[in-house]
């Protein structure tokens, strides 16, 4: 059974959202239930579903006819095949609007739906530790002073949570280590701008731990709005780093200090960023890349390249720059 950190509201008629989403429809009537709210690219969409498509789309997906999709009504036109429209001025203020009518947080009086926590062999636990209902804890593992596990959590064998760490909506693999005052789990930072109320996305997404990753202290994890935030096998990252939500990150990845990854963006293995990297939102970082510290990365790089600078570029071409212009 797959792990959740959240309760689903549905089924939730379309009459009730449009009393709360300023809209318009097309192939639907007012009492089509809905029972909830997934990303273009979740394969569960179907016809009991509503999906999304932002303004800013430009990969080309295919989506199953049958999905109710939120679209810009400028937008339309570029999506003849669609049967079932929900039109809107502005897609992210309707996707923030929808992610809070479909869900919410797990809360105290939903303790009693959670399972038993089970807590494996020769595993450690501070008294001053607390384990929130429905927790997995593996074999061998040492959780220390002041930690918070929310409720759901899995743990591996063989893990250490250093002090005052919080982990909520998250999954480790085994042999995980996560050093002191880490929040991981957390809601990322996705919400609509409007100019007289910003609305909060509510984030239905997990993070996943795989086995063998290493986070240092003082970092933070977002969890994913509608996809999960996903590091790979043996990947390191130094104190103070930040990885936003539904980033994935590849296999034997390392991330010097305060280093930060925004939303969205793909990592593939065996990348080696230096201290003080930020890479932008969106992107999608090849294999056996290396990017020299505090360097800033605006566009895709591909796979056995080596940047440097703000903006990132090649970093031979870089060095050669530098040369003529200071010798």
């Amino acid at each position: 059974m797959e792990t959740r950190f959240y309760v689903n509201l549905g089924p939730i008629k379309l009459n009730e959202i449009t009393q709360k989403l300023p809209c318009e429809l097309k192939g639907l009537k007012s009492d089509k239930c809905f029972t909830s709210l997934l990303s273009i690219n979740d394969s569960n969409n179907n016809e009991n579903t509503i999906s999304f498509i932002y303004e800013s789309l430009k990969d080309n997906i295919k989506i199953n006819p049958e999905t109710t999709v939120v679209i810009s009504k400028k937008d339309k036109y570029n999506f003849p095949n669609l049967k079932r429209l929900i039109l809107v001025d502005n897609v992210h203020i309707a996707v923030a609007i929808l992610s809070n009518i479909f869900y919410r947080e797990i809360e105290n009086s939903d303790i009693d739906f959670l399972s038993n926590n089970h807590v494996g062999h020769n595993s450690i636990i501070s008294s001053t530790a607390k384990i929130n209902q429905g927790c997995t804890i593996g074999d061998n593992c040492k959780i220390k002073e002041n930690v918070i596990i929310g409720n759901n959590c899995i743990i591996g064998n063989n893990c250490t949570i250093e002090e005052n760490t919080v982990i909520s909506n998250s999954i480790l693999g085994d042999n995980v280590y996560i050093g002191r005052n880490t929040s991981i789990g957390q809601p990322g930072f996705g919400f609509a701008i409007n100019q007289n109320k910003n609305y909060k996305i509510f984030h239905l997404g997990r993070v996943i731990l795989q086995s063998y990753v290493n986070i240092g202290s003082n970092c933070c994890i977002d969890r994913g709005s509608f996809e999960d935030t996903i590091i790979g096998e043996n990947t390191y990252l130094d104190n103070a780093c930040h990885i936003a939500h539904n980033v994935s990150i590849g296999t034997n990845c390392i991330f010097a200090a305060m280093a930060g990854i925004a939303g969205s963006s793909t990592i593939g293995s065996n990348v080696i960023a230096g201290g003080q990297v930020g890479i932008a939102g969106h992107l999608k970082i090849g294999n056996n890349v290396m990017i020299s510290a505090k360097s800033a990365v605006f566009k895709d790089i591909k796979s056995n390249s080596s940047v440097m600078g703000n903006p990132a570029i090649d970093k031979f071409k870089f060095i050669r720059k530098y040369k003529k212009l200071y010798g």
